[in-house]
């Protein structure tokens, strides 16, 4: 059997590059993404600061330690710079989707920043004082239109991680070094130049990683060809996330009313609500896995509290088990490894959509994204056989998944059968129960 194109390791040949779209055609796509953004920009973040300034009830979320925050008159400089770098971004790109992509990401900032400041306005409590020269111009400039209202999540930063990460993936060395001190100084300056109050900033953090999250720089989009799911365990696993992550955004709001410290529980409520979102219909791509087991930085960040949670509960149900058991010539199925245990192997054929390929891993690695819980499909058990079965004649091979209970040992029985080593699905259930490993195959898998 073919290795799916999918299923390649890192070390495979490239694939032919595809012919650099003209130029000019993508200034001109990105011009016209500029002259909607601007005027869409200034109008919803004006009427935002309008909506507040009638309002009595205004309040702020501001640390003690804040006071302590120096005013640097320079940082306005910086501050500033933001916009140039917005521009640019868009005009300097090598497709005409990666200028799609990136204004996709700058709309989605924008709408969830703005409607954050319309439900939910802060205001900034600092009085800058006088300044002059070239930052007091710049000053009087932003303080035209910037009212001290738009405050969590601030947009500012949000859009910052955004163009940071557009542009650490074409600078290096000196220049990309010089890059993330700019944005360091950048996001420094909502503080010193008394723009923004802390809390606004990992809103802001959150806000921006979800951009780049709804709108990757490579692979699907992660609501791309969404049909919500016909399988009721899917449903109510997706209901489940759901109401979890509703429990989570309860809590923040109301955990707020007595410390800011609560609003942290709106990172597991986006987690959650992105696992939700998977079992719903959108399946493993919104882990966002690449075929050697990487994941995206937006997928590292924003899913850290899941995976942190996925992570014990391997730890719970497989301690007293061993790592992996031998199945067949040199294949043998197991947890998710440690990179010790994964460089033991010639091969890692790795099923766990939520899961990131550990850190060190030196071994050959070939992901086949799956939903934990779920049966597998046809199409994605057949990718995953073919790659057990190509990457056999490498060395030995691990299947696993997240416990090794269910989308490996339903893939590994499926190889016994495909490859002959077993005659029938039943006799391939009894070798992987013969094996001394529980084994929970679902009907679809077992057939």
């Amino acid at each position: 059997m073919d290795l799916p194109a999918s299923a390649l390791p890192r070390d495979a040949p490239a694939l032919p590059a595809l012919p650099r779209e003209p130029y000019p055609g993508i200034v001109l796509r990105a011009a016209l993404w500029l002259a909607f953004l601007a005027p869409f920009f200034y109008s919803t973040y004006g009427f935002a600061n309008w909506l507040a300034s009638r309002r009595d009830d205004v309040g702020s979320i501001v640390f003690g330690w804040e006071h302590g925050i120096p005013f640097l008159a320079w940082t306005i400089v910086p501050y500033w710079s933001i916009n140039l770098f917005y521009g640019l971004s868009l005009l300097l790109n090598n497709s005409k989707n990666g200028v799609d992509r990136l204004a996709g990401r700058y709309l989605t900032a924008q709408i969830i920043a703005v409607a954050c400041f319309i439900l939910f306005p802060l205001t900034a409590t600092f009085v800058r004082p006088q300044t002059s020269g070239l930052p007091g111009f710049m000053f009087a400039v932003l303080g035209g239109f910037d009212k001290p209202f738009n405050q969590a999540p601030s947009l500012h930063i949000a859009l910052l991680v955004i163009i940071w990460d557009h542009w650490r993936h074409r600078l290096t060395g000196i220049a990309g070094a010089a890059w993330h001190v700019w944005c360091f100084l950048i996001g420094a300056s909502v503080l010193t130049t008394w723009q923004h109050h802390f809390i606004d900033i990992p809103t802001g953090a959150l806000l921006g990683l979800f951009a780049l999250w709804l709108f990757p720089r490579d692979g699907e989009l992660p609501f791309a060809g969404f049909r919500m799911s016909a399988d009721p365990k899917a449903r109510r696993l997706a209901l489940f996330y759901a109401l979890g992550a509703s429990l989570a955004l309860a809590g923040a709001a109301a955990g707020a009313l007595a410390s800011a410290l609560w609003l942290i529980l709106l990172w597991p409520a986006l987690a959650l609500a992105i696992v939700a979102f998977a079992y719903a219909g959108a399946g493993a791509k919104v882990f966002q896995k690449t075929a050697d087991g990487r994941v995206s930085l937006a997928s590292r960040l924003l899913l850290w509290p899941y995976r942190l949670v996925a992570r014990v509960n391997v730890w719970a149900w497989t301690r007293k088990l061993p790592a992996q058991i031998v199945i067949a010539d040199g294949v043998c199925l197991g947890r998710f490894p440690t990179a010790a245990e994964a460089d033991a192997f010639g091969t890692v054929v790795d099923l766990a959509g939520e899961l990131e390929r550990p850190r060190g891993a030196s071994s050959r690695w070939v992901s086949v994204a799956m939903v934990d819980l779920l049966p597998p499909s046809r199409e994605a058990r057949a990718q995953a056989v073919a790659a057990i079965e190509t990457a056999r004649g490498q060395g030995t091979v691990l299947v696993c998944c997240a416990l090794g209970f269910q989308r490996s040992a339903a893939v590994v029985a499926e190889w016994l059968v495909a490859s002959g080593r077993a005659d029938t699905p039943a006799q391939a259930r009894g070798k992987l129960a013969a094996a001394g490993r529980p084994v929970h195959l679902g009907v679809d898998a077992a057939t």
